[in-house]
């Protein structure tokens, strides 16, 4: 299941874990990503707090947590090479593997057709 936060993240939650990354309309918006800035393995995070930072060629943005929880695995792949968060947000581009701490957040975000409807 994928949820969409406002923010323009997505949390998608596989078994008892969650892989979180920024979404196709974020990537767009900011154009050609160069840098990414990931958390720190260990940190928790409270839902909308900024986990991250991006760097496009265009400009720089924060990423917010989707969801309350805690980072299990960062995608040392994404740090190496920047361009998978253009190529693939939704899929190879992810951020972060979190371990969720309050699942009812999930009631609050937007599903698919929700989110495409609200990126417009």
């Amino acid at each position: 299941m994928t949820k969409y936060h406002a923010e323009h993240t997505w949390v998608r939650i596989e078994g008892d874990f969650a892989w979180v990354g920024i979404t196709v309309h974020a990537q767009e918006t900011l154009g050609d990503i160069v840098f990414v800035e990931l958390p720190a393995v260990g940190t928790s995070f409270a839902q909308g707090t900024v986990l991250g930072v991006v760097e496009s060629v265009k400009a720089a943005a924060d990423v917010h947590m989707p969801a309350s929880g805690t980072v299990l695995q960062v995608n040392e792949e994404l740090r190496a090479d920047p361009s998978l968060a253009n190529s693939d947000p939704e899929g190879a581009g992810w951020f972060c593997k979190v371990q969720l701490s309050d699942l009812s957040e999930m009631d609050g975000l937007m599903d698919a057709s929700a989110y495409a409807g609200f990126a417009g």
